[in-house]
């Protein structure tokens, strides 16, 4: 087969507010994955911003998440997802139901926003839950995605 008529997965991360774990998990799928070929959207069931504490662990990594925006699921209706992980409890249990063939995959991550303490304390909670996205999302890529469709990066 030609590269033209290869399938192009979309795939939404979704999360309750599209601040800090979803976010994440789109930049780490994102650098994992040629653009090309795998469309990534994270979005929440409200919207808050992207933290700019979720974008310093990311930095830490060198992955850039600083253009990505918090985007709101009604927005994204109607494509048709190829996966919808959700990253929290909460927007598994309060997701819309989506007219999709979808494969639906959960995995409940600690939110680093939550996190109390001194500086050091909180950055270490966000880099925490990043090594846990980024884990749950290497397993995903080499799982479900194509290795022809991997990044250079991604091993």
């Amino acid at each position: 087969t030609t590269m033209s008529s290869s399938h192009q997965f979309k795939v939404l991360i979704l999360c309750t507010g599209n601040s800090c774990r979803s976010q994440i998990a789109h930049g780490f799928l994102q650098h994992f994955t040629l653009p090309d070929f795998v469309h990534v959207y994270s979005a929440g069931i409200e919207t808050h911003g992207v933290n700019p504490r979720a974008v310093e662990t990311m930095y830490q990594v060198g992955i850039d998440i600083s253009q990505h925006t918090s985007n709101h699921i009604e927005e994204y209706l109607s494509i048709p997802f190829d996966f919808v992980i959700t990253v929290c409890d909460h927007a598994s249990e309060n997701c819309p139901v989506f007219p999709t063939h979808a494969i639906k995959l959960h995995h409940n991550f600690p939110d680093p926003a939550k996190a109390i303490g001194s500086e050091i304390e909180v950055q270490s909670a966000f880099a925490n839950v990043r090594e846990l996205i980024r884990e749950y999302l290497t397993q995903f890529t080499h799982q479900h995605i194509p290795a022809e469709y991997h990044a250079s990066t991604f091993s």
